[in-house]
């Protein structure tokens, strides 16, 4: 089950949480999200009046939004290479995943970061991102729970890949970089999510973190895909840096970024 709900902040553990948002129908754009009958669509953010971290309280059950219709409507026949082929077409300045090579591209040089360097991408999804960094040079494996996407990265995009939980993946090695790209955000526990990529950085390597942007997008309103059903925590720059320190790592670089296709996010690479 998926339902969150609390009376103190996750990151800071202030009891000082105010509502931010309130929704009893989604917003225009939301990925519809299948009720059980008799079921209302009832949900809010509540904000730390602390760390101003966004925390999603409702009593639905996300895991329904992963299954069946949805998946098969993005996984099925070609659907998942016709996307990755679209994305993968866009012109650079319309490109999210363009920018976010430059960014890691930037970190890794002013570190001095030697060329050819391996990378693990945790929910790898279409791929978009892994096959921009094979581009780019880096060695690359693609992790995601779904087999579909799995077999994709290994066939079409080229890379390795590993379909599994990354919450109770083991074995998979070190790598130089591990990249958590709009990933921490949907999920119960990121604290304990970004506390496991110690397992997997070797020895001089770092974790990129990219979340919501929930300052930013505030200043939009409620109708933000920022605030959408599946993000279960939206963040502030302080609750990201709150997050890294609690999961044992050192911020070493924080950006807030208004990417390509309009998401207000965070962007953040820890040691």
């Amino acid at each position: 089950m998926s339902e969150v709900s609390a009376t103190s902040c996750p990151l800071c553990g202030c009891g000082r949480l105010e509502t931010a948002f309130r929704y009893e129908e989604p917003p225009a754009g939301e990925t519809a999200f299948p009720l059980r009958e008799g079921e209302r669509y009832e949900r809010e953010y509540r904000r730390c009046a602390a760390c101003g971290h966004f925390l999603a309280v409702h009593d639905l059950d996300l895991d329904r939004l992963y299954e069946g219709e949805y998946m098969d409507s993005t996984y099925a026949g070609d659907r998942l290479r016709e996307t990755f082929e679209q994305i993968m077409g866009l012109p650079p300045e319309r490109s999210d995943n363009v920018q976010r090579v430059e960014r890691i591209e930037r970190f890794w040089s002013d570190r001095g970061g030697a060329r050819g360097a391996t990378l693990l991408d945790v929910g790898s999804g279409l791929g978009v991102f892994p096959a921009r960094m094979k581009d780019a040079g880096w060695a690359c494996t693609a992790l995601d729970p779904d087999p579909r996407s799995a077999r994709h990265a290994t066939e079409v995009v080229g890379v390795e890949a590993v379909q599994a939980d990354f919450a109770t993946a083991a074995g998979l090695g070190r790598y130089d970089l591990v990249t958590f790209n709009k990933v921490l955000e949907h999920v119960a526990d990121p604290v304990a999510m970004l506390a496991r990529a110690r397992e997997f950085v070797a020895d001089g390597g770092a974790v990129y973190v990219e979340v919501p942007d929930g300052e930013a997008a505030a200043q939009e309103g409620a109708g933000r895909e920022e605030f959408f059903v599946e993000h279960m925590h939206v963040f502030s720059a302080a609750s990201l840096a709150l997050l890294a320190d609690r999961a044992g790592f050192a911020l070493a670089r924080l950006e807030r970024v208004r990417e390509p296709s309009t998401k207000y996010t965070l962007a953040a690479f820890v040691v």
